[in-house]
């Protein structure tokens, strides 16, 4: 916020400003609608392109009209403004984040965290190891970044991240055809706004179908559009563009790999041993913190979009007809704010439940998905992020994959917008089902009844010489994709019922025909059940997190907007206290370093500033970086033992004996102590702070 605790007073402005919030909500609904409605055209093969181009254009007039009432409601509201400028001057002067390679002209989407950045980073995934994996006795395992091609294959990556380039035949610039396409058409229609509508309408329709040329196909139009390089040659013939970053893994370069763009394959391949690990029990979560790497074509906004990234994610494994979590009930009663689908499509306003309530409700699909939301946004608080600016909105049934149950994003508003920053996803059996299948490797869980139960089943009788004819070296892995089946009636009917109506069906992809196999539905009595996992997913973008925490945390005091303060909570600020000597004296510095020692000894990590400046400037120079308290070595300390202790935000000082600040501070931290009480057991000083 561009003023501290800010507040408008005038009743007219505060009316207006919840006329246009409301204007300004339904309006995002239609838009939010409309762009559903665009999803689902260009799925549709049925849909013509004069029908897409129509419902495009409804698109972009929605977008304007609302980007003009936000535009408007900003104007009333100066509170809500934010001073990016200012923010980024000083975010580069104190060092948080810089370019990467900079003295080289620095690479588009690197970025180096400086100091304060790289602590702050660090109490950030300390406090996530705390609140996730040691207080959910999670599994954690640090998988390589480098990954074989075939995995990334099996998951879908290889074919899903691939994008048409073209390059400038001069310099070897890269460039995303598609956007350059539309880009061409959209500035052919600016400069001509005389242009006749059916001629407009026309390069619309080719605009909309960019994304769906064939290599030639876009070639073609890029030509005809005039589409040149910088270099004022034609581009380069259209290629395939992988947003996974590929290499050779080892000398002979026949084996082909990735940098991981998620941390998440890592842990499914490595399911079994994490389930032999966690004594076979079921359910349980494992975790991992790490890289990962996409190679953005036009990477953008600061941290939200980068090439190399920070995750954290869990894998929580469930069994898929019991979605209940054991400790929901400590949860249950967390307020948390949803913009669930009915909404974003309807009134455009987000509500406040429980995560109970959200659950019985059906809002959100299950127990375990609704636990990690709950914990997620208590994490959020436990860092210091403004929960008036956080949001869980639900994917769109468009949005969806078509194997998830149930995704919600939590959303971070910042200067940017609504920002996505942690995903959570119900992605069903799909992972280990992939992984399983590619590698004929069962990734299943066991369920142990503690009764016999009787369960319907098929009873097998295969015809050895037909599969072998057919299958070959494959005839076993066809017998045993049908026995796998045969084990649930349930899972065996459809393949029953196929073969008595068309004589044929499918079975991982092996075409099974009813001379090969006879069946009798029975019945076996049981102990266990074999199933393979659901899995809830939570994962956490740590960049866009801690971009957004620089965010909200920044202000400037309103007796002087030159002063910068990032109000950091102590508990992950980069440094916990600054120790200032009024003098340079021999003996004051003698107890500055004797304080400084002793909490550095306690872990806590200490800014000591003996420069001439002014205390006042001194004061300044901490809060920039966040330090929450600062101790003051004055004359008195000499003579009493006493120093002053200031708190950032209020800048109140308390005075104490010089013992008792290593365990004052170190409470602050761990949060055993606030500042309110502190107050109450030492007297206040008064400073002036120039």
């Amino acid at each position: 916020r561009l003023h501290h605790n800010q507040t408008m007073s005038a009743p007219e402005s505060t009316t207006d400003l919840a006329a246009l919030q409301d204007e300004l909500d339904a309006l995002n609904a239609q838009i939010t609608k409309q762009g559903s409605s665009v999803r689902a055209l260009k799925k549709a093969s049925s849909s013509n392109t004069d029908e897409i181009a129509v419902a495009v254009e409804e698109l972009k007039k929605l977008k304007v009209t609302a980007e003009t009432l936000r535009q408007k409601k900003e104007a009333l509201d100066p509170t809500k403004q934010f001073n990016r400028k200012v923010f980024d001057e000083m975010i580069l002067r104190k060092m948080f984040i810089v370019p990467s390679f900079e003295i080289h002209g620095g690479v588009k989407g690197l970025f180096d965290l400086g100091p304060p950045a790289c602590a702050l980073k660090a109490a950030m995934v300390d406090a996530w190891r705390k609140h996730f994996v040691l207080t959910e006795s999670m599994l954690e395992m640090e998988c390589t970044c480098l990954t074989p091609e075939v995995v990334l294959k099996t998951s879908g990556h290889v074919d899903r991240f691939t994008d048409l380039m073209v390059k400038d035949p001069v310099s070897g610039e890269c460039f995303r055809a598609d956007k350059l396409l539309e880009d061409a058409i959209d500035e052919l229609i600016e400069a001509n706004p005389d242009m006749p509508v059916e001629e407009r309408e026309e390069h619309m329709r080719v605009q909309i179908q960019a994304d769906a040329f064939s290599p030639a196909e876009l070639d073609e139009q890029l030509t005809k559009y005039g589409c040149k390089a910088p270099s004022g040659e034609p581009f380069g013939a259209s290629f395939p563009f992988n947003l996974m970053f590929k290499t050779s893994i080892g000398p002979e370069g026949t084996s082909v790999g990735y940098l991981r763009p998620e941390t998440a394959q890592g842990l499914f391949v490595n399911f079994r041993r994490l389930l032999d690990a966690n004594s076979q029990k079921m359910p349980f979560a494992a975790a991992q913190i790490g890289l990962g790497f996409r190679n953005e074509i036009a990477p953008r906004s600061g941290l939200l979009r980068v090439r190399e990234f920070c995750m954290a994610e869990i894998e929580h494994f469930v069994n898929p007809k019991d979605k209940s979590h054991p400790n929901f009930a400590s949860v249950a009663n967390k307020e948390l704010v949803l913009f669930g689908r009915d909404d974003q499509l309807g009134s455009g306003k987000t509500k406040t439940v429980t995560a109970g309530d959200a659950v019985s409700s059906g809002i959100v699909n299950n127990e375990t998905l609704a636990y990690f939301m709950a914990r997620t946004q208590l994490f959020m608080e436990r860092i210091g992020m403004d929960p008036a600016r956080l949001r869980f909105r639900q994917h769109l049934t468009t949005e969806m994959a078509h194997y998830a149950c149930d995704c919600w994003d939590l959303e971070i508003q910042s200067s940017y917008g609504w920002v996505e920053c942690v995903g959570h996803a119900d992605r069903a059996c799909y992972d280990l089902d992939v992984h399983g299948k590619a590698t004929k490797t069962p990734m299943v869980a066991t369920l142990k009844l503690d009764e016999a139960m009787e369960v319907e089943m098929a009873k097998l009788k295969f015809d050895r010489k037909a599969l072998g004819k057919t299958f070959k070296a494959d005839q076993r892995v066809v017998a045993g994709a049908l026995e796998a089946l045969a084990e649930n009636w349930a899972d065996f009917e459809p393949i029953a019922t196929a073969l008595e109506a068309e004589g044929k069906t499918s079975v991982d992809g092996f075409e099974i025909t009813k001379d090969m196999v006879t069946w009798k539905k029975t019945t076996k009595k049981v102990h266990e059940i074999k199933f393979t996992p659901s899995v809830i997913e939570p994962s956490f973008g740590m960049g866009r997190i801690l971009y957004s925490l620089l965010e909200h945390s920044f202000y400037q005091r309103d007796a002087d907007e030159q002063r910068c303060v990032m109000r950091f909570k102590p508990a992950v600020a980069p440094q916990k206290c600054a120790v200032l000597p009024i003098s340079s004296g021999d003996e004051v510095n003698a107890v500055v370093d004797e304080i400084a020692a002793e909490l550095m000894d306690s872990d806590l990590a200490t800014r000591v500033d003996k420069s001439t400046a002014s205390l006042g400037r001194r004061y300044s120079r901490a809060d920039e970086v966040g330090v929450p308290f600062a101790v003051t070595v004055d004359f008195d300390t000499l003579t009493d033992g006493t120093v002053t202790l200031r708190e950032r935000d209020s800048t109140i000082q308390i005075r104490l004996p010089k013992a008792d600040v290593t365990r004052m501070v170190f409470d602050f931290v761990h949060n055993r102590l606030t500042w309110e009480e502190a107050v109450k057991k030492y007297p206040t000083v008064s400073v002036k702070e120039d």
